[in-house]
């Protein structure tokens, strides 16, 4: 039987774990669709191999964007058991509504506006950082996301494809470029870790803190952060396994139009400013953004720039990527204030 602490805690955990699940989902494709498009790895290990170093980019590189989700965003001690539930279920159908528009939505983006719904309810809404840094971080790394992939990709990746260096055929014979992408996709895998486990760890966490009476910035406070982590990560792998080789499957435009090492390219870009982004601030931010931009930049060094702008699904893209997160928020805010009138906060 479980003990009363834990019967408290189980629905919001659970909610964590279904948001991790689906993180984890959505988060296999831009990790190995380049090395499993190359046929250098079989899709049965990739569930495995991906949760286990998202699972460490987590431990090793996440913490400072957990203490971000967690109190950088409201105050700790709003987050309590109801209110990390409303949070992560507004997450949640954010980004079913995204999904059903086949629009790749950022979890990161939906999270931390879905907690500023409850902070103005309270009027505890800590907004200093979050247009100092972190809305401009949404803007920024897509940019230099664009300007990094096209001058690799004008100076380096077109002259090596113009050689036909960067066929498909020739990279499971040869074992520098079969190791650039498959290396590729682990450190995807880790940026991944490093950022996206904390859209439902942090939370988690914050809320065990309260149930247990820990205070931020204490070692005890410290522990609970990884036991969240331990719970919320390997989350990632089940989703991988679970829905992860449909989104496989139908990345397929993506690698024949880029090939594997352009893919690898795009992939390796973006994760590095995810990194970058968790390590140096601890900012939630976009990959599906960063990851966009960085395609649209190397199809205009290979098409133009008219080719690209007329078929790319930018503007639908963008509307949806600014209302996603306003929905998170409204759904929290109301979620919240219903919650209020029942006495359950």
């Amino acid at each position: 039987m479980l003990s009363p602490l834990w019967s408290v805690l189980l629905i919001p955990l659970l909610v964590a774990m279904f948001l991790a699940v689906n993180m984890g989902a959505s988060g296999t494709a831009p990790a190995f669709s380049a090395a499993y498009g190359a046929n250098l790895i079989r899709r049965e290990m990739i569930p495995g191999i991906f949760g286990i170093v998202v699972f460490a980019g987590a431990l090793l590189a996440g913490k400072r964007v957990s203490l971000t989700i967690g109190r950088g965003i409201i105050p700790a001690e709003l987050l309590t058991v109801p209110m990390v539930t409303i949070v992560l279920l507004a997450v949640g159908l954010s980004l079913l509504a995204a999904n059903l528009l086949r629009i790749p939505q950022s979890t990161s983006q939906a999270t931390v506006f879905a907690l500023a719904g409850p902070g103005l309810y309270f009027g505890r809404f800590s907004g200093s950082r979050l247009w100092t840094e972190i809305i401009p971080t949404w803007f920024i790394l897509p940019v230099i996301a664009f300007a990094v992939t096209w001058l690799l990709g004008r100076f380096i990746y077109r002259p090596l494809q113009r050689r036909g260096a960067l066929r498909f055929e020739q990279l499971a014979g040869h074992p520098v470029w079969r190791g650039i992408v498959i290396g590729g996709s682990l450190y995807v895998a880790f940026a991944i870790g490093s950022n996206n486990v904390a859209n439902a760890a942090g939370p988690i966490a914050a809320m065990m803190g309260n149930e247990l009476g820990l205070v931020p910035d204490t070692a005890g406070f410290g522990l609970i952060l990884i036991a969240a982590t331990l719970v919320v990560a390997p989350c990632f792998g089940i989703g991988s396994s679970l829905m992860g080789s449909r989104v496989l499957e139908t990345t397929g435009r993506q690698i024949v139009t880029f090939g594997p090492m352009g893919a690898t390219l795009i992939a390796v870009v973006t994760a590095s400013l995810l990194l970058v982004a968790s390590l140096s601030r601890g900012i939630p931010t976009s990959l599906v953004q960063m990851n966009v931009a960085a395609i649209l930049a190397l199809g205009i060094v290979k098409e133009g720039w008219r080719p690209i702008l007329s078929r790319s699904a930018l503007p639908r893209l963008v509307t949806v990527w600014i209302i996603a997160p306003l929905i998170a928020m409204a759904l929290s805010t109301g979620l919240t204030a219903l919650a209020d009138r029942m006495g359950w906060l």
